[in-house]
């Protein structure tokens, strides 16, 4: 008899939490649930839908649909976790971790993918062939950077538990945060290579703890999540712990950082740490620039919010609005406006065109959707099926089908299509973006979703626990590291 995925989950949150209804008791709750259900899936315990017959005709690849590359250039995984038909590298083990939204990214030429492994407590390296999009890891220093130099990697610090990499958009530069060190590093890149060397002296490390070789900075602590402004002027990073964003003006000759005095600083939820005050912003996970530079906008799960903050030009400080466009919430709160399908936000993309702004959520397993008047970078969020896309039914949603516990979000180059990659049962859901509402469409059929144990999707593997997504910026290819597999999968994407 195979147990239902409900009755696995009931029991898993009853053991954990019993009838707790806090936050991020819930959200810990969910995703220990995750690995459960992940677990349980691999093992064909759990049920799912009838299989597809590989031998129908498939119709053909819309824009923007992906299929896994051939043979063993569509999975890397780990070689402490060897999985018949993929590639063994070095430095996955924990690819993606889930408290993190964006550990995978590419580099602006294309030319390397970069992801940030929790487990071995490094940075893997990648490089990417452009034609084809297979990736290949180089032998020794080249091929990672890891804490004490593990794993025949060159070697970091501040590298305890890393969870999100960005790379400046002048390729210079590549930044990391991690959790377990609160810490945001920077190192330089070799553009031949995309070898990484973490900069000197303690230039190259920013902690909230106390940790040698590092210097310290305010509001990073439970680092989660990094991202930059377009000027390559500002790097910005989420706090988890801290309930913060931590900010930091960067030189755009050598790539340090350094971070101002008082409120200019950083912005956290009450004003802690000397930070600007801002409200709902409890456990921030997800962070996003918008091209024009003129806001950021920010995830906070612990809050079920997304904040509005406005961005100043010249200095990168932020600041939040003081009336009730400053957050949409998933629960009524004073100064904030109530939003849909925002219960566990945990990531942020925006449009390439400013104008649609997209966030998964973990507890409401959805994406709720915004637009963006981008004169004013006020938002909005539509009613009815415009408004959200969501697994479940009758919410008022458009529907994606395998949007389980929704963690990753990525937006193609040219905006016609949305990315989204869920915990269980570790899937990709893709989503065509029209018209000017920024409303998402899932695509018909096999070409709609990608999974391990075939939901009626097509297949893809291996996906346990997906956790971030990273589109190429040529547009050609799409890469998804799943944390439970310890893996990296490698998508060619249709561009026409």
């Amino acid at each position: 008899m195979r147990p239902a995925v409900g009755c696995i989950c009931r029991w898993v949150r009853r053991q954990i939490v019993g009838n707790s209804t806090n936050a991020l008791t819930r959200i810990w709750s969910v995703l220990a649930v995750g690995l459960v259900v992940a677990a349980v899936v691999a093992s064909g315990a759990l049920g799912a839908a009838a299989p597809i017959s590989h031998r129908s005709r498939l119709p053909k690849a819309s824009l923007g649909a992906i299929t896994q590359l051939s043979a063993a250039n569509g999975c890397l995984v780990d070689r402490s976790s060897r999985r018949r038909g993929c590639t063994t590298v070095r430095a996955l083990k924990g690819a993606g971790p889930i408290i993190g939204s964006e550990a995978i990214t590419v580099s602006p030429d294309g030319s390397n993918v970069y992801v940030a492994s929790s487990s071995s407590n490094a940075i893997a390296v990648f490089k990417r062939n452009r034609r084809t999009g297979k990736l290949t890891q180089a032998s020794g220093t080249a091929g990672c950077i890891a804490a004490g130099g593990a794993d025949g990697c060159a070697r970091g610090r501040g590298l305890a538990g890393p969870n999100s990499v960005a790379v400046s958009a002048d390729g210079k530069n590549l930044y990391a945060t991690s959790f377990r060190s609160s810490s945001v590093d920077t190192f330089t890149r070799d553009p031949s290579t995309g070898a990484l060397t973490q900069a000197k002296g303690s230039t190259g490390c920013l902690t909230a703890k106390a940790i040698p070789g590092c210097a310290s900075a305010r509001g990073l602590n439970g680092a989660d999540v990094v991202a930059l402004s377009d000027d390559g002027r500002n790097v910005y990073v989420g706090a988890f712990r801290g309930s913060a964003v931590a900010v930091f003006s960067r030189s755009t000759s050598v790539g340090t950082l350094t971070q101002s005095s008082g409120t200019g600083g950083c912005i956290s939820e009450g004003g802690a740490d000397g930070c600007a005050t801002a409200r709902a912003m409890s456990s921030v996970e997800g962070l996003a620039v918008t091209g024009d530079g003129k806001n950021m906008y920010a995830a906070a799960p612990g809050s079920g919010a997304l904040d509005v903050l406005a961005r100043d030009p010249s200095t990168g400080a932020l600041t939040q609005p003081a009336d009730d466009g400053g957050c949409f919430v998933n629960s009524a709160t004073t100064g904030c406006t109530l939003g849909r399908q925002l219960d566990g936000a945990d990531a942020v993309a925006i449009s390439p065109d400013d104008r649609g702004v997209y966030v998964p959520t973990l507890l409401s397993s959805s994406i709720a959707i915004f637009t963006r008047t981008p004169s004013t970078g006020q938002l909005a969020q539509a009613s009815g099926t415009t408004g959200c896309v969501a697994n479940a039914k009758g919410v008022g949603c458009a529907r994606g089908r395998t949007l389980r516990g929704a963690e990753g979000v990525a937006v193609s180059p040219e905006g016609t299509t949305v990315y989204a990659v869920s915990l269980m049962p570790g899937s990709i859901d893709v989503f065509d973006r029209t018209g000017p509402t920024a409303a998402l469409t899932e695509k018909r059929g096999r070409q709609g979703c990608l999974t391990d144990p075939r939901f009626n999707c097509a297949r893809a593997q291996p996906l346990r626990t997906a956790t971030s997504v990273a589109v190429s910026p040529d547009g050609k290819n799409v890469y998804v590291v799943a944390f439970k597999s310890n893996a990296l999968d490698a998508f060619k994407r249709q561009t026409k």
